[in-house]
C-alpha cells in the first residue's frame, strides 16, 4: 500500500492554525509542532442530521478539513444519525424535539451531494471516510451507557450555560439530554481521533470526548474550534432559519446569491474570510477598501455573493444570478426570459418544481413553504402566500424566495 505523503510547510500549516480558528486546546503550539513532524493525523467533525440542508456556516469546516487532508491526514465525516435521535440541547433553552430514525435518515440524503463542491470526498489517493454513530452507538449495552455515565458527575453537566438558564427559569431539564455529550463524546473514542473540529458551541461536547478518550485510551486529543457566523454589532448568528437570513447550501444559485445580497455590509469581512477560498491578502485588500469612503459596499458584496455562488454552482450559473439580480433588483424589474412551464390539470405545484428544478426537492420546497417564500403573482404584484405544500398548481406568475420567478401556463 502506497503511503501518502505528509505535507509539512510551515507557512501552509500557520495559515491554518490561525484562520477562521477561535482556539485550539491544549494549545496551537503543540498541534504546529505535530503537523510539521510529519505524522498522519487523524481528524473529523460531525453533524446531527436534524435538516435537510447544510448552510455556508457549516460549509467553513469542511473547507478547513479539506485543507487537512490535501496535507495528507486522515479526515473523516461523522453523521450524528443517532445522536440527532437524542436532540442536541446546546444553546437551547428548551428541549430539542427527537427525532425517528426515519427523519434522520431522511435528512441525510442530499448532504453529502451538498458538500462535494468544498471537499474532495472521492479522492483516490486520500478519500473521505463517512461515518454513521448509529453504527456504534446503537450497539452499546445499558452497562456500556452506566460505565461511560460514570466519567462525568451531575454538576459539571449543569454547569453549561444553557441548563442554568433553564434552572432559573424554572424550565424542564430531561435526564435524555445528559446524554447527548457522551454519546459525541463516545464518537471520539470509537474513531480513535488525534483532533475533533467543531464550532465554539460545541466546545463543551467537544472536551467531553477529550475527557473519555484519555479515560479509555490514555491518548490526548486536540478540540480544534472554529468561528462562527455572527454578525459583529447585533451578535446574532447570520445563518439562521428563525431570522430568514440562513444561506443552504441547496439553495438555487438565484437564491443563493440574494440571500447573500441581503446580509449586511458589516458581515462581507467574515463571509469572505470563512467561506471563500479567497487568500488572506486578498480579503485584507478588500477589508480596507471598505474602509474607503468612496468604495459602495454593494460592489463589494455583488464580488462576495459571486464567489460563492460560483463555489456551490460554478461560474456560469453564478454569472446567472449576478445578471438576474441586477435584472430585478437594480432595474426593479421581471425578467423577460422567466422561465415558463406548461403544465396539465390537478398536477401538484411541489412537483413541478421538482421535476423542472425549481426547487432541488419536496423538501426544499416544504421548507421555502413554511418559511413563506413561495407566492403567486399576478400582473407583477403579489397576491398570496401558498401556504399549502400540497397545493395544486394553477396558471400564473410565482415568486420563489425573493429574486426567482416561474410562469406556470396551461
Amino acid at each position: 500500500m502506497k503511503l501518502m505523503k505528509i505535507i509539512t510547510d510551515g507557512k501552509t500549516i500557520d495559515t491554518l492554525l490561525s484562520r477562521s480558528v477561535v482556539e485550539v486546546l491544549p494549545s496551537k503550539e503543540a498541534l504546529r509542532e505535530l503537523l510539521v513532524s510529519g505524522k498522519q493525523i487523524k481528524i473529523y467533525i460531525g453533524a446531527d442530521a436534524t435538516g435537510t440542508s447544510l448552510h455556508v456556516g457549516h460549509a467553513t469546516n469542511y473547507m478547513i478539513l479539506e485543507n487537512f487532508r490535501k496535507l495528507g491526514h486522515k479526515v473523516v465525516i461523522l453523521i450524528g444519525d443517532f445522536t440527532a435521535q437524542i436532540g442536541d440541547p446546546t444553546d437551547k433553552t428548551a428541549t430539542r424535539i427527537q427525532l425517528t430514525r426515519d427523519q434522520v435518515l431522511e435528512n441525510t440524503k442530499t448532504w453529502i451531494k451538498q458538500l462535494k463542491p468544498i471537499i474532495d470526498i472521492d479522492n483516490k489517493e486520500n478519500p473521505v471516510e463517512i461515518v454513521y454513530n448509529h453504527d456504534w452507538l446503537a450497539k452499546m449495552t445499558f452497562e456500556d451507557v452506566v460505565n461511560l455515565a460514570s466519567n462525568f458527575t451531575v454538576q459539571q453537566m449543569l454547569e453549561r450555560d444553557m441548563f442554568e438558564k433553564r434552572i432559573q427559569e424554572n424550565k424542564p431539564i430531561y435526564v435524555h439530554e445528559f446524554f447527548y455529550p457522551l454519546m459525541q463524546g463516545y464518537d471520539s473514542v470509537h474513531l480513535d481521533v488525534d483532533i475533533e473540529m467543531c464550532g465554539n458551541d460545541q466546545k463543551f461536547n467537544a472536551l467531553t470526548g477529550r475527557t473519555l478518550l484519555k479515560r479509555y485510551k490514555n491518548k490526548e486529543k486536540f478540540v480544534f474550534i472554529t468561528t462562527l457566523l455572527e454578525n459583529p454589532k447585533t451578535k446574532e448568528k447570520m445563518m439562521s432559519k428563525s431570522l430568514g437570513t440562513g444561506v443552504f447550501l441547496d439553495m438555487s444559485n438565484i437564491d443563493m446569491y440574494g440571500k447573500l445580497m441581503s446580509q449586511p455590509d458589516e458581515n462581507i469581512p467574515q463571509l469572505f474570510t470563512d467561506c471563500t477560498f479567497f487568500s488572506i491578502e486578498e480579503i485584507n485588500k478588500i477589508k480596507k477598501q471598505l474602509t474607503d469612503k468612496t468604495t459602495n459596499p454593494r460592489d463589494i458584496k455583488m464580488r462576495l455573493s459571486f464567489e460563492i455562488t460560483k463555489i456551490y454552482h460554478g461560474e456560469e450559473k453564478a454569472k446567472e444570478a449576478e445578471i438576474y439580480f441586477a435584472t430585478i433588483f437594480q432595474k426593479k424589474e421581471i425578467p423577460d426570459d422567466i422561465t415558463e412551464i406548461k403544465v396539465e390539470e390537478n398536477i401538484l405545484l411541489a412537483d413541478i418544481f421538482v421535476q423542472n428544478e425549481i426547487v432541488s426537492s419536496k423538501a426544499e420546497f416544504r421548507r421555502l413553504v413554511e418559511e413563506g417564500a413561495v407566492k403567486i403573482l399576478r400582473n407583477g404584484v403579489e397576491e398570496e402566500k401558498i401556504t399549502d405544500y400540497t397545493t395544486v398548481a394553477t396558471t400564473g406568475v410565482y415568486k420563489v424566495g425573493k429574486r426567482r420567478f416561474v410562469r406556470i401556463v396551461e
